[in-house]
């Protein structure tokens, strides 16, 4: 292993868990696609094959994204934000529908789609650590710092909510997060959540008294969705399949799990591979393996949190910072969603569920945060080498 790790940059650790995740994901997509063989036709072997053709092309852009320097990276922070929002609009016209929801763009030729909303979550990241960091001493202003925060936040959230209430939800919170870290005044945090809670009670308003505008198409799923969480009337029983599936699955796989191959729940979850890989990945392998999955999705978080403390930029810092509870943010959904504590939402595994956009721009994510290790590294080796000549 260590023969192959002298041509990757940046902490061993994180890539040693990335190409782990990634190698397994093969393993368990295999496993947890009958459902998809039932419904859309095709084998397993044939998603196999799909999905590894995603794993190869997400490597790929991670390998390529760590050997660029990260000084380039706060370079076209701005440019992605604006590319962001470009997609989202163009998704909202043209986008492709998928289950309800129009999330995709359809690209020409291969026939491939790309969910504009996961490359919008890193490029506001991005954007708003490079605001951190040039509004730091403006922060107590209004005009000056606070709006030039929150705007951005909005715009990307707020285009976001229209066919996806959780990834709106969750990267709205995680903006809070770094605008915490980034030292933004109390009083101003507080007018972010009050203002956020406002803007989502009049869009809801608006919806429900001009319902020809369908200005939240998905209003009804999200109602439903938590409707069926919370209720409590014994008959409606069933009625929420999913979730009570995903539930039964976990206590089917007991302590050591039914095996590869051999869950029978994952037939009747119909997102398996993805929004409820957790469930599929518990029942098959059983709770001893979900508690390693949790340590190696912490570890990574730690390892991530040791190069944003390592770094001498503030903007890198902010970047990894950002990228390690994000990623976190989305396996603690899943595993939260399956167990039945959070109603229904789309958020997938990191590096392990099936999908295209996901995994690559995990991967472009970790790519960016090995980018930034091995400048520190180098740094450091720099400064040492120095050291020992003047000493």
């Amino acid at each position: 292993m260590r023969a192959y790790l002298k041509y990757l940059k940046g902490d061993p650790v994180i890539w040693i868990i990335s190409i782990l995740m990634l190698a397994f994901s093969l393993v368990t997509v295999y496993s947890f696609v009958p459902i998809l063989v039932k419904i859309e036709g095709g084998t397993p072997f044939y998603y196999l094959f799909k999905h590894f053709m995603y794993v190869l092309l997400a490597f790929f852009s991670m390998y390529t994204i760590h050997r660029i320097d990260s000084k380039y990276i706060y370079q076209i922070s701005k440019f992605a934000y604006y590319l962001a929002i470009i997609l989202l609009i163009f998704t909202m016209v043209f986008g492709v529908n998928v289950n309800g929801a129009d999330r995709w763009i359809r690209i020409p030729f291969i026939g491939l789609t790309f969910q504009s909303s996961d490359f919008a979550k890193l490029a506001l990241i991005l954007y708003l650590s490079r605001l951190l960091v040039k509004k730091e001493n403006k922060l107590d202003h209004w005009k000056e710092g606070f709006w030039p925060l929150l705007l951005p936040i909005i715009v990307i959230c707020g285009l976001i909510l229209k066919d996806n209430l959780s990834t709106a939800l969750m990267l709205f919170v995680l903006s809070f997060i770094l605008l915490f870290i980034g030292k933004m005044p109390w009083l101003k945090l507080t007018s972010i959540i009050g203002g956020g809670l406002v803007l989502l009670f009049l869009a809801i308003t608006v919806h429900k008294s001009f319902p020809a505008l369908n200005m939240l198409p998905r209003y009804d799923t999200w109602e439903s969705r938590i409707e069926k969480k919370t209720g409590t009337d014994p008959s409606s029983f069933g009625q929420n399949a999913q979730s009570e599936n995903a539930e039964l699955a976990i206590f089917n796989g007991s302590i050591l799990g039914q095996g590869v191959g051999d869950g029978k729940l994952k037939e009747y979850l119909p997102e398996a591979y993805a929004d409820f890989y957790y469930a599929s990945f518990v029942e098959e392998f059983g709770s001893i393996s979900s508690f390693i999955l949790i340590f190696l999705y912490l570890i990574l978080l730690f390892r991530i949190i040791k190069v944003a403390l390592k770094t001498d930029s503030l903007f890198e810092s902010y970047v990894c910072l950002g990228i390690g509870i994000h990623l976190l943010s989305q396996a603690t959904i899943n595993m939260l969603v399956c167990t039945g504590l959070l109603p229904v939402t789309g958020q997938n595994m990191p590096f392990l569920a099936m999908g295209g956009s996901a995994l690559i721009m995990a991967c472009i994510s970790i790519g960016i945060v090995q980018s930034i290790a091995s400048k520190s590294m180098k740094g450091s080796k720099t400064g040492k080498i120095f050291q020992d000549e003047i000493g």
